[in-house]
């Protein structure tokens, strides 16, 4: 009985290590946002994030318009800097899922990626929040760099 009391204790602090190492590295972001340069006058900022830790070992590419800007790591956020216009965000697991968003010259959007079932595996998602939420929700996020074009 003691030796299957060790093992089931090896196998949950394993999976704990796993969990950990799959979640976003770096510091806080409420550590270094007083450090962050504001975006180009030309220019809006759009915050990607994800504050599930559910599903960690799924960590899809993050694109924008087609383009890879980051991965979908958990407790993560990083954000993009680009000219006025409209957006598309996108993940794909067994399926694409996006959302489209408009950007004016000095404006702050916040994209959240959610984690819900699949049939086979997980879907990450990203849905548009207001900046109150998102604001708040990025705070305990680690910051895992910028994308400023």
């Amino acid at each position: 009985m003691n030796i299957g009391i060790r093992a089931a204790k090896a196998v949950i602090g394993g999976a704990l290590l796993l969990l950990l190492a799959a979640c976003a590295s770096g510091p806080q972001f409420s550590q270094i946002e007083s450090g962050l340069t504001a975006p180009a006058s030309d220019r809006g900022r759009i915050f990607v994030y994800r504050t599930a830790v559910f599903g960690a070992a799924i960590q899809p590419s993050v694109k924008v318009n087609g383009e890879t800007v980051g991965t979908a790591a958990p407790q993560g956020v990083f954000y993009i800097d680009r000219p006025p216009g409209t957006y598309k965000i996108s993940t794909t697991t067994e399926v694409t899922r996006s959302v489209s968003l408009t950007l004016e010259a000095g404006e702050m959007r916040y994209v959240r990626l959610g984690v819900s079932l699949g049939f086979l595996v997980g879907h990450v998602y990203p849905e548009l929040v207001d900046a109150s939420v998102g604001s708040s929700e990025i705070k305990d996020c680690h910051f895992m760099g910028s994308q400023a074009k």
